[in-house]
């Protein structure tokens, strides 16, 4: 697949010189080529995600310059009328290594993860704000939250709950029922979220002590601005959210649902394993269950 990829690539961008090639096809959506350890070129696994990456693009076209961190920006687009294994996007890799949680513990200095903190919540807040209808060329489609969260836990049922356990049945079904019944919790205006803001995404600069840049926008879209916050709560607890009230103070408004999104993501992905095809994805979403 590789050799197929460079093929395209050339054939797309025929004064793209390559010196070098690093090649990933462990992502659970694309595949990825780094060309001269510098362009970084995604590749779709599945057809529905064509449509989203077009989204994705526009997005990030839509933020640059309305956002106080680094994103990518397209640079290599090849998705108008192309089928899975030929339509790609790509665009230079930003400096910075994932702030993995176990390169979080490491920081000691209590000032440093403060300004972290602040570094993100400020980000979140210029993300959330982006006039999305004048800047971002492409239509963006508001989200129930309600019906979202409600079809979720439908699937859930109808997909999952025939591997768990009864006690994890009955406490599944407690999260999601004692949340929908609560309807305060989509009273929220939608906002254009990341939609997977974790410590895989964000980029920091271990020399300087900050947040370098944010990437992997392939979830963006309009949503809860609270969703946004689930990543950080899993990568780094909940003090960490609290402390990126200093540039986003509604954040103390949003734990209770941001607790909630958390409590989702290993039946997301076993949600994501059992209908793409993907054991690996299915096996470590369910274990907690079964």
């Amino acid at each position: 697949m590789k050799e197929f990829y460079l093929q395209n690539i050339q054939e797309t961008y025929p004064d793209l010189q390559i010196s070098s090639v690093e090649y990933n096809h462990q992502g659970q959506n694309s595949d990825v080529l780094i060309i001269n350890r510098d362009l970084i070129l995604r590749f779709p696994k599945y057809p529905h995600l064509l449509k989203q990456l077009k989204g994705e693009v526009a997005i990030l076209i839509g933020i640059q310059g309305q956002v106080p961190l680094a994103v990518p920006l397209p640079t290599h687009v090849n998705l108008e009328g192309q089928k899975i294994g030929r339509a790609f996007v790509g665009y230079k890799r930003l400096p910075g290594e994932p702030l993995w949680r176990e390169t979080y513990r490491e920081i000691n200095d209590e000032e440093t993860v403060k300004e972290l903190a602040t570094q993100l919540g400020a980000f979140l807040r210029a993300l959330h704000s982006v006039p999305y209808d004048t800047v971002i060329d492409s239509d963006l489609p508001a989200k129930d939250t309600y019906e979202e969260c409600a079809g979720t836990y439908r699937r859930i049922r109808e997909k999952l709950f025939g591997y768990m356990r009864s006690d994890a049945r009955k406490k599944v079904a407690r999260h999601f029922e004692s949340f929908l019944v609560d309807r305060s919790n989509f009273e929220h205006e939608p906002v254009l979220k990341h939609g997977d803001l974790g410590p895989s995404n964000i980029l920091f600069d271990r020399a300087a002590q900050k947040i370098s840049g944010v990437i992997d926008f392939g979830n963006a879209g309009l949503g809860d601005p609270a969703y946004d916050f689930t990543g950080l709560l899993s990568g780094y607890g909940e003090q960490f959210v609290r402390q990126c009230g200093r540039a986003y103070q509604e954040v103390e408004t949003f734990l209770d649902r941001i607790r909630f999104y958390r409590g989702t993501f290993a039946l997301l992905e076993a949600l994501f394993g059992i209908e793409n095809g993907d054991q690996k994805a299915f096996r470590a979403g369910i274990q907690a269950y079964i």
